[in-house]
């Protein structure tokens, strides 16, 4: 009996990795937070397959359901929406399953700060403005930020900002980015990303509050930056006809000469 923590993607079905659709195929208990993960992923589940969703439940009820699978000798898919590796609260279940001495494995999924560059058109690191960015968020109910990770210091850096669970507190964030991003810096609100009802706001940082309208919610993403929609920046050396390449060496003395690893 196997735990598999499966990354379910940002809300689109077909966003969903070949291995994650197998292995929720393959498990008769099927554990998946609530409203965020779309019914057309549930679809993968097999027939009789018992479907749980531990939105209501507290931790403890949810590790009892597993605890009750692995008694039972049947394997969990356990689906959370975009990527397990950021604001998931897998960690806790681990731990609790690691001290239960219950195997797991862990499948990566799509992050909604890349369906939402996906819907932009975007790169998010474009050559001569910005090479990083930070996935982020306003502190929380359920977890406060650390002292060093206000928005400010995130923004002093440059970087793309991809601030999650956070547009309910908007005029907060305008606050503090403006003073080292510009009023001018571009921003975009991309709610529910690659969703059928998706929606998205561009703006800049002194317009996104009166251009964001009615209806947008917690599961928005606020992308700021210099990168977004930007047409002014430089070509990366990558492509370049005179730049020498492992897969195209050039010159008299290549460096990567034709033939070696």
């Amino acid at each position: 009996m196997t735990v598999h923590f499966i990354g379910a993607g940002p809300g689109a079905p077909d966003l969903l990795t070949l291995r994650g659709r197998d292995l929720i195929a393959a498990s008769p208990v099927c554990l998946y937070a609530g409203s965020l993960v779309p019914e057309g992923v549930l679809a993968h589940c097999p027939p009789g397959a018992r479907i749980v969703n531990t939105a209501p439940l507290s931790l403890a009820q949810i590790v009892q359901e597993i605890r009750t699978a692995h008694e039972q000798g049947q394997d969990v898919a356990r689906l959370h929406s975009g990527d397990l590796s950021v604001w998931s609260a897998m960690g806790e279940q681990l731990r609790a399953l690691r001290e239960a001495g219950i195997p797991f494995t862990v499948t990566p999924g799509v992050p909604s700060f890349a369906a939402a560059a996906a819907t932009l058109g975007c790169e998010l690191t474009l050559p001569g403005m910005s090479q990083s960015v930070v996935l982020t968020r306003t502190s929380g109910r359920a977890s406060p930020m650390p002292e060093g990770e206000a928005l400010a210091n995130f923004a002093r850096t440059g970087a793309t900002l991809a601030i999650h669970l956070s547009i309910h507190v908007l005029p907060q964030v305008v606050r503090e980015l403006v003073p080292h991003c510009g009023a001018d810096c571009p921003v975009a609100v991309v709610w529910r990303a690659s969703w059928p009802d998706e929606r998205v706001v561009r703006a800049s940082l002194s317009t996104v509050e009166a251009a964001l309208g009615e209806g947008i919610d917690r599961t928005a993403l606020i992308l700021v930056g210099r990168n977004l929609g930007a047409d002014d920046f430089g070509h990366s050396r990558l492509y370049a006809a005179d730049y020498d390449r492992r897969y195209r060496p050039l010159g008299a003395q290549p460096r990567f000469p034709a033939g070696t690893e």
